[in-house]
């Protein structure tokens, strides 16, 4: 069984974090994401930085364009991560935009991501129809779950559409702005939130963009499976040493 349908089991409201490889320093991800993992971190989204991020908001963007000028590709990431494996067991999930790994070849892709243990993958422009009719059976033939977003305004006959070929959870974006840490929820956003949660979907929902500390965890935990905290986590590494990442754990779960 995959990594991450193993995690959805647990009976736990989920923390997924979000870094962009290469950044503060080309040569963090490794040890950023065993310092998550010992701070009792669930998931591990692995930005792949790109040139034209247009799903992220002004934070993420900075640390990807941070990353590529310290050198950042798809090839470094993966010989970043070969030996992973044997040190960090909980799902790692690669986020990024299809045209690197197109570049890369798609296939190709896949298979690296099979040999490291990568579990799965989000691209927010890869489009769903698209995934379905020209990629799904690589995904599935190399093991990978392909995570798609929704937001306040996908439609319902869209919804089920991707919780018909998924395999894992759906992303749900708390709204449709882009990425980026907030106070708080308000009214429209945990209605949205319920509404989802009410459809009875077969995958579980978890709920990213805005979550930046235990209130905004513990709204968006209410009515999904997990929370994912991206720009806020980012701008912590950035001013904090890596070895300290067990603090903002520790803050946003207490």
């Amino acid at each position: 069984m995959n990594r991450i349908n193993k995690k959805l089991k647990e009976d736990k409201k989920l923390l997924s974090i979000y870094f962009t490889a290469g950044y503060p320093s080309l040569n963090d991800s490794v040890s950023i994401i065993q310092n998550l993992e010992k701070s009792g971190v669930d998931m591990i989204e692995i930005g792949l930085p790109f040139s034209d991020p247009l799903a992220d908001g002004p934070t993420i963007q900075a640390s990807s364009t941070q990353a590529l000028k310290n050198g950042m590709t798809t090839e470094v990431l993966f010989n970043q991560l070969k030996d992973i494996r044997k040190s960090v067991s909980i799902p790692l999930i690669i986020m990024g935009y299809f045209n690197p790994m197109l570049q890369y070849g798609v296939e190709a892709f896949c298979k690296k991501c099979q040999e490291i243990g990568i579990d799965g993958l989000i691209i927010p422009d890869l489009p769903v129809d698209v995934y379905h009719d020209e990629y799904k059976a690589t995904f599935e033939k190399y093991g990978l779950i392909n995570v798609f977003l929704i937001t306040p305004q996908t439609s319902v006959e869209r919804i089920h559409f991707i919780d018909s070929i998924s395999n894992g959870f759906i992303y749900m974006v708390s709204s449709a702005s882009v990425t980026g840490s907030q106070s708080g929820f308000g009214d429209e956003q945990t209605g949205y939130f319920k509404r989802i949660s009410d459809m009875n979907l077969k995958n579980p929902q978890i709920i990213g963009f805005g979550i930046s500390d235990n209130k905004t965890f513990m709204q968006a935990t209410q009515y999904a499976k997990g929370a994912i905290i991206g720009s806020a986590f980012i701008k912590y590494i950035s001013t904090k040493p890596v070895d300290s990442i067990k603090d903002f754990v520790n803050f946003i779960v207490k």
